[in-house]
């Protein structure tokens, strides 16, 4: 298991405050580097890692630190220096606390988790030969087996950071399932929900008195050939965790927008266009920022989002964006290039308190848009019962319910206009757009409605191309 714990500071960790920061242990401790130099580790004398540190990044958003730690700072660009304790050993978290600490009296900041900031030298007086060696040299990866790469985390908030993004990365690379275990009373962000999405990863929720279940589907897990999979009964069905009970509605809802856009590509093609027109019809403004992780640190620009998925063609890119603080939205987008050109697949979620309502009433002038100058294919529109500020915790929650589904023009091309514009058991399709190929938009319901996904899934089988 290890601690985190992050230094804030208006200024940037120059190399001499951050060995100040590392002298925490006195000097019988070493400093070594790895992640080509990204991370910084105190290490004991035999060189196992007491205190990863990750570069600082300068977040630039505002809002950031108070959506990821409910920890306010003043106005103005932050920096944010992470340190992540190993627990193996007794005094790691009071080293991190104490290299958190000396930066943020140096700079003047502030430390997260507070309670955990100080500027005491911490001998190491533990017998680090008497502990099993790590089986791992990634800093974020806790336990490591043939199949699984598991991170054990006690933050409140657990968001999809560049360590745990590291980890992700080095579990697909290794044909790994990455599991994240966590006590009850964490949540997730939605890049890392979206992130553990596909089994065998998953969320592990470590209860005191139900011992292991997944934070996702409830089902009662077991470790067992070294990796968490579900216990099942005497009939071979999967056991559902007594803790994993329905949240209560409160009336907060979350808006959801899925969709898919397809542009040739071509060098003159600009990304995130299609996003930036979904945050400007629903919520008036921009993206505030965007990254490759939380915290999302760097103010939006399409031109340096593109730079960076043409930079890493063939490969995927995998990105995060927010809106400002006072309209909730989060959206995680995947950049590919495929046989038919660049693809963007974006989730767009917002969230609505009880006395808000969520502008249904937008959609159709919106998909008009994403279809007229964005090359859209298709676009699903649902709305939830789920928590304003867009975190998931470990209990049921009921699946977002279709409101509306739109077909791009060039994509009812394909599929044959006769054919998208008859369903045999409706509902018949609204045209978006002049000329002689519109999009088609599909009113499905309310979002009140479960039955209305019965009807979703037989329009869907229906424009399937035979």
């Amino acid at each position: 298991m290890t601690k985190d714990v992050i230094a804030l500071t208006p200024k940037m960790p120059d190399l001499p405050t951050l060995l100040a920061g590392l002298y925490a242990g006195g000097p019988d401790l070493g400093v070594n580097t790895t992640a080509d130099g990204a991370v910084v580790q105190l290490c004991a004398p035999d060189g196992r890692p007491l205190v990863s540190v990750e570069t600082p990044i300068l977040v630039q958003v505002p809002g950031e630190t108070t959506r990821l730690l409910d920890h306010t700072v003043e106005d103005g660009p932050v920096w944010w220096t992470e340190a992540r304790a190993s627990t193996a050993v007794a005094e790691a978290a009071r080293l991190a606390g104490s290299f958190a600490g000396r930066l943020a009296t140096v700079l003047g900041g502030t430390v997260w988790p507070p309670e955990a900031a100080t500027t005491d030298v911490v001998p190491l007086t533990t017998d680090v030969s008497a502990i099993p060696a790590p089986a791992t040299t990634a800093p974020a990866v806790d336990v490591l087996t043939d199949t699984t790469a598991v991170v054990i985390q006690d933050r409140p908030l657990i968001a999809m950071t560049s360590w745990l993004s590291d980890a992700l990365r080095t579990a697909t690379s290794t044909d790994r399932a990455l599991q994240i275990v966590t006590p009850p009373t964490a949540r997730l962000t939605l890049p890392t929900r979206t992130a553990l999405r596909g089994l065998p990863n998953r969320w592990v929720v470590q209860d005191p008195e139900h011992g292991y279940y997944d934070g996702l589907s409830g089902a009662v897990l077991h470790w067992r050939n070294g990796t968490f999979t579900p216990v099942q009964d005497e009939q071979g069905a999967t056991r559902i965790a007594e803790a994993f009970t329905p949240t209560p509605d409160t009336g907060d809802r979350q808006l959801i927008l899925t969709l898919r856009t397809r542009h040739p590509a071509d060098e003159n093609l600009v990304l995130g266009g299609a996003l930036e027109t979904a945050f400007q019809h629903l919520t008036s403004t921009p993206p505030a920022g965007w990254s490759t992780a939380e915290p999302v640190n760097l103010p939006w620009s399409t031109r340096q989002l593109t730079d960076l998925a043409r930079a890493r063609a063939p490969q995927p890119t995998w990105l995060v964006a927010v809106g400002h603080p006072d309209r909730l939205a989060l959206a995680t987008v995947r950049v590919q290039r495929t046989p038919a050109g660049v693809e963007e697949d974006i989730t767009l979620a917002l969230g609505y308190g009880g006395d808000e309502t969520p502008p249904l009433d937008t959609i159709e002038e919106l998909a008009t848009a994403l279809d007229a100058e964005h090359r859209l294919v298709t676009l699903l529109t649902s709305l939830r019962a789920a928590r304003r500020d867009l975190t998931v915790p470990p209990a049921f929650e009921a699946p977002p319910i279709p409101v509306a589904f739109t077909l791009g023009g060039g994509e009812a091309e394909i599929i044959g206009r006769a054919r998208a514009t008859h369903p045999p058991d409706g509902p018949l399709p609204a045209r978006l757009g002049p000329g002689s190929e519109p999009a088609l938009h599909y009113a499905l319901g309310d979002g009140t409605d479960p039955h209305t996904w019965s009807v979703f899934q037989r329009l869907v089988r229906h424009l399937k191309r035979v």
